[in-house]
């Protein structure tokens, strides 16, 4: 029997971290949530199994270096949250601590609030994504907070919200809190991290090409989230 009000801390293992969320486990997350009953589940996206090896799974992005993905990943990333967003009595947020304090907090209250499933989903920087970078730039795992913020300005990874509450009102119940991001610094985002890097040094016919189509496939979730945003509610209601 699910608690009302329970709340599901998935950590990054193989036990119920965002490898078991998005890959193995999903079908189990998925059947939770469709219940319909007041559950809180959040879920820390590392983007890779960390405890069990730093093993690639469908919440690894394109281009990234994993175990399993020596060459970098062919295909992209799965969108968790969108999927999930299709139920329509889902509450779903994307969040990134670093990035925005104020519309974390909002998605955490919000999901909180919300007298049915919640899922949230929040961008983790990992030891396995290898964080380096110059003196300058200070990028490192002391600072993945500093991590958080650059990946949403370059577009990396985007902050959203999706309130079934809104749809019931007439409104748009997705809101996409992302800003436009800088996209000119989305290659140099990527060289700051070794999953990255190390493709450009092992592979460096193979990585500009795959390097470009991680960014178009950032572009095009991104322009898929601002379509979400503008569509008209009023008349569904």
């Amino acid at each position: 029997k699910l608690c009302p009000q329970a709340i599901w801390l998935s950590r990054s293992d193989g036990a119920g971290g965002d490898g078991a969320s998005y890959d193995i486990g999903y079908g189990g997350l998925d059947h939770v949530l469709a219940q319909g009953q007041d559950v809180n589940i959040l879920v820390l996206d590392t983007e890779v199994y960390s405890n069990t090896g730093g093993q690639s799974s469908k919440a690894t992005p394109l281009g990234a270096i994993a175990q399993f993905a020596a060459s970098g990943k062919r295909v992209s990333k799965k969108d968790l949250g969108l999927m999930e967003t299709t139920y329509g009595y889902i509450y779903v947020a994307q969040i990134a601590m670093g990035a925005d304090n104020a519309q974390t907090l909002k998605a955490i209250r919000e999901a909180e609030s919300y007298p049915g499933p919640s899922l949230v989903i929040a961008y983790a920087p990992c030891i396995n994504h290898g964080i380096k970078g110059s003196k300058a730039d200070k990028r490192n795992m002391g600072r993945s907070q500093h991590e958080e913020a650059l990946a949403v300005d370059c577009g990396y990874w985007h902050l959203w919200r999706y309130d079934p509450r809104l749809a019931e009102q007439g409104k748009n119940p997705f809101q996409l809190d992302s800003k436009e991001p800088n996209w000119d610094k989305f290659k140099d985002y990527l060289m700051g991290e070794v999953r990255f890097s190390s493709l450009k040094k092992a592979f460096p016919d193979k990585a500009d090409e795959l390097f470009d189509e991680t960014e178009k496939s950032a572009k095009r979730r991104y322009m898929a989230y601002v379509r979400k945003s503008k569509e008209d509610w009023s008349e569904i209601i």
